[in-house]
């Protein structure tokens, strides 16, 4: 008898911990990031899925196929302006078998991952959509920011986190992406303004730029000096305050350097304009610390005086400016600095870093840094000659003009356009006078 109720116990045992492991996943939110290139479709989950992807024609849509899950509530959004997304449809075409149909407006190369839980969200199953068409690329050659004259200098302005990646949160619920972006804008008005100076945005909107990506954009648009722009978090303790400017470490540099020659194609006219592609390894590497050092040099530079500004405003973490392997840094041919404005875990620097005027603050001691830096070391700006633009996802005529400082007029009569269309990849000649 005992034996048989131990037998009995084991199988209600067994049986309720089938159950436990068998519960479905649960598919309650769904949220939608739009960024110049892609569209990211965001499903929360309550665990990691299981999921299969099918892309089908006529007309275009992308099914996915989650095993063993359910879905909680209405996930469909109005929400769906941009080049891709048209709709979303939820079934269950079999037992224990969640379908998702993403109904598009063009065919679309999707990429699809899981995200791990982080302070805000739990775990995600992550969609990004592209254009079909930049599917397969051809080889980038970046010309150095070294080696091209121009009638100004070009300020990178790279605001921190962005979409999905909130960066830290402060007590009130303040997220550093927010922040980070905002001041971002301030800055950008600033540099703007000034004849001497151009800024390009690395992040336009609210959406995630990987970190690579943040200096290639900054590269592309042969930005001279790249500034990010963050907000520190200290959870241990709300009294740490101060803001902080770093500029790349050496052993950061050198881990960059063994990434670049491992394939040096990438490395094509990267160093002062200096090919890497047809030179031995050791040759390519001198060549490479050579001006990662000047770069980390001038880097350091940046970041003194721009650190000694943001002392005029608020207090300081540290007096000096800090190194550290950050990879956003990593640039070789480009001075490039780091700001934490201020510790998003303190109360009292959260409540500053939401106010608009203190954001003001935070951006006009950073344009001040970078002027005394260009003060000191003037860059080799030439008054008239063609600039080029590339047309990027996002781009307008008129938003080109804008940024240029130029009627659409003269942008048109140097490029011989009869419409205000351009097209993604197009080259254009932007007339200086």
């Amino acid at each position: 008898m005992r034996k048989h109720a131990l037998i009995l116990l084991f199988s209600f045992a067994f049986g309720f911990s089938s159950v436990l492991q068998a519960a479905p996943a649960v598919v309650k939110n769904l949220r939608l990031w739009r960024a110049p290139d892609h569209t990211r479709v965001v499903f929360d989950v309550s665990k990691k899925v299981e999921h299969r992807v099918i892309i089908l024609g006529n007309p275009d849509r992308l099914v996915v196929d989650l095993s063993n899950a359910k879905a909680v509530g209405a996930l469909a959004t109005k929400n769906y302006e941009g080049p891709f997304l048209k709709g979303i449809r939820i079934g269950t075409p079999k037992p224990n078998i969640l379908r998702i149909v993403l109904d598009l407006k063009k065919k679309v190369n999707p990429r699809s991952f899981v995200l791990r839980p982080n302070e805000i969200y739990g775990h995600r199953l992550v969609f990004d959509l592209y254009d079909k068409k930049q599917e397969v690329k051809k080889p980038v050659t970046v010309t150095s920011p070294a080696q091209t004259k121009k009638p100004y200098a070009i300020i990178a302005i790279d605001a921190g986190h962005g979409g999905e990646d909130p960066g830290a949160v402060g007590r009130r619920g303040t997220r550093e992406k927010e922040v980070t972006f905002k001041v971002a804008k301030e800055l950008k008005k600033l540099v703007d303004k000034d004849p001497l100076l151009r800024s390009s945005m690395v992040r336009r909107g609210d959406y995630y730029i990987s970190l690579r990506n943040r200096t290639a954009i900054a590269r592309r648009d042969q930005a001279d000096l790249f500034v990010s722009i963050h907000a520190d978090a200290y959870p241990k303790s709300k009294s740490v305050s101060g803001s902080s400017v770093y500029a790349l470490s050496q052993r950061g540099a050198s881990s960059e350097a063994a990434r670049w020659l491992a394939d040096k194609e990438n490395a094509a006219d990267l160093i002062g304009g200096v090919s890497l592609r047809d030179k031995d390894d050791l040759l390519a590497k001198v060549l490479w610390d050579l001006s990662m050092t000047k770069t980390t040099s001038e880097s350091l530079g940046l970041g003194r005086f721009v650190l000694d500004e943001l002392g005029r405003v608020g207090r300081l973490h540290r007096k000096h400016v800090e190194q550290a392997g950050f990879a956003v840094l990593k640039s070789p041919d480009m001075p490039s600095i780091l700001v934490e404005t201020a510790f998003l875990s303190n109360p009292s620097e959260e409540k500053l870093l939401r106010n608009r005027n203190h954001q003001r603050k935070i951006a006009t001691a950073i344009y001040k840094g970078i002027k005394r830096y260009l003060k000191q070391n003037p860059m080799q700006l030439t008054p008239s000659g063609p600039i080029v633009h590339v047309v990027r996802s996002g781009d307008s005529l008129s938003e080109i003009a804008v940024r240029y400082r130029v009627s659409m007029g003269s942008i048109k009569r140097a490029n011989n356009m009869k419409t205000d269309t351009v097209r993604i990849g197009q080259k254009l000649k932007i007339p200086t006078s």
